[in-house]
């Protein structure tokens, strides 16, 4: 009997890593029906992150939340209740950036003046809960806000020459001369998941690297972007080298200063899940995302399962969205994109569950010889 662990992230604005999983186990169950499916479903700070904590943990509780989203609309949405624990008595708080100030909220790119204020109104809502401890997925941001809306929303202030508030998003940067931390919230411990270690500026921060996919284009505009980061850096006694600090348009780099520590996303989630395990008695693993491409490999969750399959001697397949050109799959064993299957990127993102089926089928054809 063939053990197969699967195990993708969510397809961003398509599927869920768990609805993803449940399609990859029919497709291979229609080849070998004999087999022993084993769902570990991941997230890597990204979208999905509270849903697999939510999936993972019982007993937990969904707490929902009204925030402005990063164009400034109300927001319906949700946090996540941990129960009890012996290093946390009045539960976690689980939080993700996605949900509150995420791209995919976002009807058109705002690269001016998109924020970061949702996501700190969420966290805002578990302190006032009175948790005691935060996990935060800071993936998927639709900013390049420097984290100045979560510090806003929390408390602080930040101030242009003459004393003004600075104007929300990236926006805001060019003029912030004073961040007054003086009735900022204080942090209870605060973890942050991550799927990047990009600095908070330079030519591989978060404007140069992420700007662009926000509608930061313009050479000057994102060279403009990165003098304000690196301004808010200096206000914020923050080294903007330091790794991780240029996640979600440098809302990493503002958690720093809160005094929260950054991890890597996908492994936080996989020791939560139990994936090691799951892998370590696996005859094959299946892993996939949205997109495939050349940054899949710092941090996102497909390398970290396949680098864990590696460990442990087992086979390890790929499901994507998309294939890039630039990206790197020596590292699997098989591999598969839902465009491939279904002919077009609009045909794939139509019936992302159909084409993942397939995708399951087509690889266990592909291992099982």
């Amino acid at each position: 009997m063939t053990r197969v662990v699967l195990a993708p992230d969510g397809f961003k604005g398509s599927i869920s890593a768990a609805d993803a999983a449940d399609a990859l186990a029919e497709g291979w169950a229609d080849v070998d029906p004999g087999a022993e499916l084993l769902l570990r479903p991941m997230a890597d700070g990204g979208e999905g992150t509270v849903a697999a904590f939510a999936a993972a943990v019982p007993g937990a509780r969904t707490m929902r939340v009204t925030v402005e989203g990063p164009a400034g609309a109300p927001v319906e949405t949700t946090w996540l209740l941990l129960p009890p624990t012996a290093d946390a008595p009045e539960g976690t708080g689980v939080i993700d950036l996605a949900s509150t100030s995420g791209i995919e909220l976002l009807d058109a790119p705002r690269p001016w003046d998109a924020d970061t204020t949702g996501f700190g109104q969420a966290i805002a809502a578990a302190l006032a809960h009175g948790v005691s401890r935060l996990i935060l997925g800071i993936g998927s941001s639709a900013s390049t806000d420097g984290g100045t809306g979560f510090l806003g929303a929390l408390g602080a202030r930040l101030l242009d020459g003459g004393g003004a508030p600075i104007p929300r998003g990236a926006r805001g940067l060019a003029s912030v001369t004073l961040v007054d931390r003086s009735e900022l919230v204080a942090p209870p411990p605060t973890l942050v998941l991550t799927d990047v270690t990009n600095p908070l500026t330079g030519p591989q921060g978060a404007a140069a690297v992420f700007g662009p996919q926000k509608g930061l284009i313009a050479a000057d505009a994102i060279a403009e972007v990165d003098r304000g980061l690196d301004r808010l850096a200096a206000l914020l006694d923050l080294d903007p080298r330091t790794p991780g600090a240029g996640a979600a348009g440098g809302t990493g780099g503002a958690l720093l200063a809160w005094g929260a520590t950054l991890a890597p996303g996908a492994q936080e989630v996989a020791r939560l899940v139990g994936l090691a395990e799951a892998v370590a008695g696996a005859d094959v693993v299946i892993t996939g995302e949205g997109s495939f491409d050349g940054q899949s490999g710092a941090g996102k969750a497909p390398a970290y399962v396949a680098a864990l399959a590696a460990e442990a001697g087992v086979r390890v397949a790929l499901a994507a969205g998309r294939i890039a050109g630039d990206a790197d799959v020596s590292s699997f064993a098989a591999s598969t994109s839902l465009v491939e299957i279904a002919g077009s990127t609009a045909a794939a993102l139509g019936h992302p569950a159909r084409h993942l089926r397939t995708a399951g089928s087509t690889l266990a054809r592909m291992l099982l010889g």
